[in-house]
């Protein structure tokens, strides 16, 4: 039987095998990122990108994938409960594809990443990470580049507009337990798609890490939407890379829900390819106790006359503490840019902390650009207001907390996704209430 330092080897310190059905070029990739892994130095605490991070937390030894499925999955399929009528419903357990159920158009391509690299080898080659991880995680990028083994990947062609939402369930289970998922989504000319991955723990107690990473590319005149909605438990570590492309006259809009997890890291990087782009990132973040969540963000503006918006949102409970750092990027010829960047902390204990850093680099004329954030604290008269109208203190304050995320929520302009999304604030909330129990 392995130790958990051999254990520990194998994903770190071992080169990665792909297997042998896959893809010689998808081989050749994997080889690079484990070469560019070792070669890329570890994040010190001084760099720009790693400002105010608790570096500590990269400490990923004693992680491994050697975990295998549980014999028993009923269970994990019962639990996996999104919306009432999805599109598609893939779920996965530790990267293995468990359950498929899917109502899409014969035209669409849907399935797990694992088989599109054998089935569309050159349609995956030609969208498969194709952005340079600038945030401040490249090393982790290539880590995930070299191990993962599936995910999930989504084409729709042009001039189609699917109906509903696919949904991606994605379980973490066993101790010390490792998973590298991956969502490519592409959209052809003047399509339409909506795609939610949820990021979920077996079991209360086991610690895990997820390093996952998605790939969203919009094409001309196209629609996509994309929500990450990371509840894992308070044990785990997750790192999430978001890269999206928009082409001329798309839209994009991005949203992740941060409620579990000991500690996140978020990068998300759009990038406004064509001329009346437009971009929505969107965030809603509710730490409680120790738990930290480390977001960054690029809205890198490329041509001119685009558009985008970022909005994120943070709660915080107890001890809790989060870091924001965003920066708007405008190109030389990106002229007529039309920009905003808001990052607003409410802080639901004094022992809670907030850091944030928006910023801005214009290298175009005739742009519009503004940035900034806000942190306060739930005024006394607020919680008088709801006492007197006997609601408890402690409800006062949730309900607070609640309709401060309702501005961000109600921008998904969806009824039944946003009542998923706030049936898992909603539970969030629970969980605080009752003490984590």
């Amino acid at each position: 039987m392995s130790t958990v330092l051999e254990q520990a080897l194998s994903i770190l310190d071992k080169a990665p095998e792909t297997p042998a059905d896959l893809p010689t070029w998808f081989a050749e990739r994997q080889r690079s990122a484990w070469q560019r892994f070792l070669e890329t130095p570890a994040p010190k605490r001084n760099d720009e990108t790693w400002r105010f991070s608790s570096i500590k937390q990269l400490d990923f030894s004693g992680y491994h994938t050697e975990i295998e499925v549980p014999e028993e999955t009923g269970t994990l399929i019962e639990r996996s409960q999104g919306l009432e009528e999805s599109a598609a419903k893939f779920i996965f357990v530790n990267d293995t594809l468990i359950e498929i159920e899917s109502k899409l158009p014969e035209s669409v391509i849907c399935m797990p990443l694992a088989e599109a690299l054998i089935l569309h080898g050159d349609l995956v080659k030609q969208h498969f990470m194709q952005q340079d991880t600038r945030l401040g995680s490249a090393k982790w990028a290539a880590l995930h580049e070299a191990r993962l083994s599936n995910g999930l990947f989504v084409h729709v062609p042009d001039n189609v507009e699917v109906e509903g939402t696919i949904e991606a369930f994605h379980w973490l289970s066993g101790e010390k337990s490792t998973i590298f998922p991956h969502t490519l989504v592409v959209t052809g000319a003047n399509a339409k798609v909506r795609v939610i991955d949820t990021f979920l723990s077996e079991n209360e107690s086991d610690a895990g890490l997820c390093i996952a990473f998605n790939d969203l590319c919009a094409g001309p005149g196209s629609k996509l939407d994309y929500l990450a909605i990371q509840a894992f438990n308070e044990s785990t570590k997750v790192i999430q890379i978001n890269e999206t492309g928009v082409a001329r006259d798309a839209t994009a809009k991005g949203f992740v829900l941060n409620t579990g997890a000991s500690w996140a890291r978020n990068e998300s990087l759009s990038r406004l390819e064509g001329e009346g782009s437009h971009s929505d990132m969107l965030s809603v973040s509710v730490p409680a106790r120790t738990q930290e969540y480390d977001q960054r963000t690029f809205q890198h503006h490329v041509s001119p006359g685009a558009y985008s918006d970022l909005l994120y949102k943070n709660s915080l409970y107890d001890k809790s503490r989060t870091i924001f750092s965003g920066l708007i990027f405008v190109d030389e010829k990106a002229h007529r840019t039309d920009a905003y960047q808001t990052c607003r902390n409410l802080f639901m204990s004094p022992d809670a902390e907030a850091n944030s850093m928006p910023g801005l680099e214009i290298n175009a004329d005739d742009v519009k650009c503004s940035h900034g954030s806000t942190s306060s604290q739930i005024s006394e008269e607020e919680i008088f207001y709801l006492r007197a109208r006997g609601i408890d203190p402690v409800r006062a304050r949730q309900l607070i907390a609640r309709g401060f995320s309702v501005e961000v929520i109600e921008r998904l302009g969806n009824d039944k996704v946003e009542e998923l999304v706030l049936k898992h604030l909603d539970d969030k909330f629970a969980h605080i209430a009752t003490g984590g129990a």
